[in-house]
C-alpha cells in the first residue's frame, strides 16, 4: 500500500525496484557461484599437491583426502544452486539453511585443511 509519504513500487525498494530486471541478479549469482567453485577447486588442488609433494605419507594422503571431500561437498551445493538459479530465473527459490551451512562448512574445512597441509 503506497501512501503519500511512500514512493510507488512494491513497498520494498520504491520506484527503483519497480523497474528492476529480475533476470540480472540470478545471472550474477550464478556467475558468483561459478567463480567460488573455481576458487575452491584451485585451493583443493594446491592443497593436495602440497600434501603429496615430497612423498606420500599417511598424514599427507589424509589431508589430500579431506580436502577432496570438502571440495566435493561444496561442489554438490554449488551445482544444485547454479541449477536452481538457471531453472527459475524469474524467481529463484531461496537457498535452504541446510545448503548454506554445508557450503560454509565445506569452505571453512577446505581452508583449514589447506592451511594445515601447507
Amino acid at each position: 500500500m503506497s501512501g503519500p509519504s511512500q514512493p510507488p513500487g512494491d513497498g520494498r525498494g520504491g520506484a527503483a525496484a519497480a523497474g528492476r530486471d529480475p533476470g540480472l541478479q540470478p545471472a550474477r549469482t550464478r556467475l558468483a557461484w561459478r567463480r567460488t567453485t573455481l576458487s575452491c577447486t584451485v585451493a583443493a588442488i594446491l592443497a593436495a599437491r602440497a600434501a603429496l609433494h615430497g612423498g606420500t605419507d599417511t598424514l599427507g594422503v589424509l589431508g589430500a583426502a579431506l580436502c577432496f571431500l570438502a571440495w566435493l561437498g561444496f561442489l554438490a551445493v554449488a551445482h544444485r544452486r547454479i541449477r536452481d538459479l538457471a531453472l527459475h530465473e524469474a524467481r529463484p527459490p531461496v537457498m535452504t539453511a541446510r545448503a548454506a551451512v554445508v557450503a560454509v562448512t565445506c569452505s571453512v574445512a577446505l581452508a583449514a585443511f589447506a592451511a594445515l597441509v601447507v
